[in-house]
């Protein structure tokens, strides 16, 4: 693999992708990360950019194809190599987001629309 992070994660199971997209995945757009702790997982950020950003976790051996994206570029000139990953469909991910701690009722009531901010390419 090209990308950095994923030279450092299991070969098994990641394939570069040739052709068309799986149909039995969902695809996931962001800069991928080993997970510090434990070695078949990764993390994801979607959305690195965005005003939004989103830190999800997946199972190494349910990704099924790896996909090499142009980077992106802040606007201190640093590239962020991103990747397209496909998730195996009925997979378990983690969300994982920041929030800031205020009313418990708020925070429910946020939380609520969560599938309408992830947008699956």
């Amino acid at each position: 693999m090209k990308t950095g992070v994923l030279e450092t994660l299991p070969i098994n199971g990641l394939v570069k992708l040739s052709g068309a997209p799986p149909k039995n995945a969902v695809a996931f757009t962001g800069c991928a990360h080993p997970h510090p702790s434990e070695k078949n997982k990764m993390l994801l950020v979607y959305d690195p950019l965005g005003v939004n950003p989103s830190l999800m976790e997946f199972n190494v051996a349910d990704i099924l194809f790896v996909e090499d994206i142009p980077s992106v570029v802040t606007e201190d000139g640093e590239g962020i190599p991103l990747v397209k990953i496909w998730v195996r469909r009925g997979a378990r991910g983690v969300l994982l987001e920041p929030f800031e701690v205020q009313d418990p009722i708020q925070f429910v009531n946020r939380t609520g629309n969560r599938m309408g901010r992830l947008l699956i390419e």
